[in-house]
């Protein structure tokens, strides 16, 4: 088969050589295709006619009308399911090797005939004038403290001309976690951009029935910075794809990071979120030149960055309970009555009273949850231990399996006397603390002796009998124990 090197040779060869022959010869060719080749004055490959014919039967002839008149009345359906009604109402006539056939006809038929697709325009950055923001979950990671699943999402920042990002750890896609994460990446930064963009975020936009495209709050804290806010349309994360597709990034980055440091364990919080930093860190290296761009046109930073929490004033029930966000929290029963501040941080509450910070508690996430300390109403259960058996948080007073192993033994005993007993018990870690009294209940169940607050207390003063925390004591397994379940296996096999 001659090929266009061959001939562009042959051409080249014409006006150099005396007869044909030698031309033929030097270019590859027999004589007389070298003459075809001349005298046409094209490649072999422009000799090469279009295929524009079938080489079979069109299987779907006799029903291309009906599957067109589908496609136009629903373009949504695709070509399995259209097959599938064809080999229902044709009994017979198709098998499934021709789903594929199908597939490529109507490929081809909707690049040709169908409707028109969404296209996606590309934009211009210009430095300094639009950053961007979203919260993006990290569940799938699997990144533990202390081998405890810590299920987050990363409010995560973007300059989308530069690409410099930054990144805080957060439970909710509340306002609070917005407002935190956006002041701390713009001080982080040291200047502020001229437009802020989101999607449709609760915690900024305003529902389509509210005259007001975006929320007070949300409004307020970009007026404070000169900011002026954007929103993307429901269901257009491309409207945001700065943002979007550096979630997608910095997500393999930490991927990497962790698959590279071969733990996704971490001591604490703290050490997980310098983990975070120093990732960071190295990514925005490379946009130090096009930052640099940005903040020189960038806009300066109040004198005062506005409170991360959201005020709330409510009154102490007389359940010693407070209800914040659909929430109960506990606080001592001294404040029953009366009127406390709450400050609604992202990841916390905490409660004041005359100007004083009395309780900081963990934010609980969603709704109709409750977190009860029975140090706040210990003594009143004390006083009124009928109430223990049907409190509606029952179950917030055993603080870790150990104190409901106590109860149940307790139950065990002397079904009457149970409460009181365990309730004294509850006095006793809330004044000597938590830890130790776990201690001595691990120590009174091992020597299995009578179960009492008393013995508890004793054990306490003396200290003798409680085990330290690093004293762990490990049984050797024989190893013909792991031979014996084998067999058993193979039996029951």
């Amino acid at each position: 088969m001659v090929t266009d090197k061959q001939v562009r040779r042959l051409h080249m060869l014409i006006n150099k050589e005396t007869t044909q022959a030698a031309v033929a010869a030097k270019a590859g060719m027999d004589p007389k295709t070298a003459l075809k080749y001349r005298e046409c004055r094209k490649l072999p490959s422009q000799l090469i006619s279009p295929h524009e014919w079938r080489t079979r039967t069109d299987p779907f002839g006799q029903e291309w009308p009906q599957i067109k008149d589908f496609l136009q009345n629903s373009p949504g359906l695709e070509a399995k399911t259209i097959f599938e009604h064809l080999q229902r109402t044709l009994e017979g006539k198709y098998q499934d090797g021709q789903l594929r056939t199908l597939q490529r006809r109507i490929k081809q038929w909707r690049a040709i005939e169908g409707p028109a697709k969404e296209v996606f325009f590309p934009q211009i950055h210009y430095p300094g004038v639009l950053s961007a923001s979203d919260f993006t979950h990290m569940d799938d990671l699997g990144i533990t403290i202390r081998g405890e699943l810590l299920k987050h999402l990363l409010y995560h920042f973007v300059l989308t001309y530069s690409n410099w990002e930054h990144a805080l750890i957060c439970y909710s896609e509340c306002f609070e976690a917005l407002a935190y994460g956006f002041q701390t990446s713009i001080w982080e930064l040291g200047a502020v951009p001229g437009r802020h963009r989101t999607d449709c975020l609760t915690a900024a936009v305003n529902k389509d029935c509210n005259p007001e495209k975006f929320t007070a709050r949300y409004h307020g804290l970009l007026r404070h910075y000169g900011v002026t806010p954007e929103k993307t349309n429901p269901a257009s994360g491309n409207e945001n794809g700065d943002v979007e597709q550096r979630h997608h990034r910095l997500k393999r980055a930490v991927e990497q990071a962790l698959l590279l440091r071969g733990s996704r364990d971490f001591e604490s919080r703290g050490t997980y979120e310098g983990f975070l930093k120093n990732l960071l860190r190295r990514c925005n290296l490379g946009r130090e030149v096009r930052l640099k761009e940005e903040l020189a046109v960038m806009g300066r930073l109040p004198a005062r960055r506005l409170d991360d929490y959201t005020p709330l004033g409510v009154t102490v029930s007389p359940s010693s309970t407070v209800r914040v966000l659909e929430n109960v929290y506990s606080v001592h029963s001294r404040l029953i009555g009366e009127d406390v501040a709450i400050r609604i941080y992202a990841d916390r509450i905490e409660i004041w009273y005359a100007q004083k910070m009395l309780e900081c508690i963990p934010r609980l996430i969603g709704r109709g949850n409750h977190k009860i300390d029975y140090r706040h109403i210990i003594d009143w259960l004390i006083r009124k231990p009928g109430a223990f058996a049907n409190y509606r948080y029952r179950a917030d007073m055993f603080p870790s399996s150990l104190f409901r192993i106590a109860y149940d033994a307790l139950k065990h005993q002397n079904p009457m006397r149970a409460d009181k007993e365990y309730l004294k018990i509850l006095k006793i870690a809330s004044g000597e603390g938590e830890s130790v009294t776990q201690a001595a209940i691990g120590a009174l169940l091992s020597e299995q002796e009578p179960f009492t607050a008393q013995g508890i207390e004793e054990i306490i003063r003396s200290g003798s009998r409680i085990r330290p925390a690093t004293d762990v004591s490990v049984h050797e397994v024989p190893l013909t124990a792991y031979d014996a379940l084998l067999e058993s296996e193979v039996v029951y096999a």
